[in-house]
């Protein structure tokens, strides 16, 4: 008499379901889309990053949401993958960084500590909000962080070029600009708030 087959058992952690046919080419498709999204969030800091208000050396500048928007909506690697392209745009001498600027003279400049503050302050953020969520309560002080990020080496490149002590640093690169980055945290938050299941949605 033949054996009886045994019924599968059900999966469970121990036991994943076995990965259905065509899987490798479903990873490929996120991949491929995923690099997608980080091309074209490099290209949206590229084209608001320029647009300033020039108040002195360290010009008030929307370059932030693009930053803030790659990091909520692509999570913390791709979103900072984002962000170093558009600076390695600006390093190759097109002109993308604020005032129509770019090449290395920029990144070597006063404010090229705040430059490359901007891909730490798309990695963090990013890590944050996929460790926690986006609710309003987790996104406002991950881009709050975020912030800090970018003024941390920001500040510390312009105090080394400038020979300026911190007090006078703050007065100048900070204290004038937290007004408008706390508009630019409420508009990226709610712009989070509503692309990221819309994106999803559509994934």
């Amino acid at each position: 008499m033949p054996p009886t087959p045994q019924s599968a058992a059900p999966p469970t952690p121990e036991h994943p379901p076995a990965p259905k046919a065509g899987g490798g080419s479903a990873r490929q498709g996120v991949r491929v889309r995923d690099l997608v999204f980080c091309a074209l969030f490099a290209a949206l800091s590229a084209v608001l990053s320029p647009i300033t208000i020039p108040i002195g050396p360290v010009p008030i500048g929307l370059v932030h949401v693009p930053i803030f928007l790659a990091a909520g909506l692509l999570g913390a690697p791709y979103g900072a993958v984002s962000q170093r392209g558009w600076v390695l745009l600006g390093a190759a001498g097109v002109p993308v960084f604020s005032g129509f600027r770019g090449g290395l003279g920029v990144l070597a400049g006063p404010t090229g500590g705040f430059i490359v503050g901007y891909i730490l302050c798309a990695f963090l953020v990013g890590l944050w909000l996929d460790r926690r969520g986006r609710s309003l309560r987790v996104l406002v002080p991950a881009m709050v962080c975020g912030q800090l990020a970018t003024y941390l080496p920001g500040l510390l490149w312009y105090m080394y070029l400038t020979q300026t002590g911190l007090g006078a640093a703050l007065l100048v690169c900070v204290l004038p600009f937290l007004v408008g980055d706390a508009a630019k945290i409420a508009l990226s938050a709610a712009l989070i708030r509503r692309l990221w299941p819309r994106l999803h949605r559509a994934a």
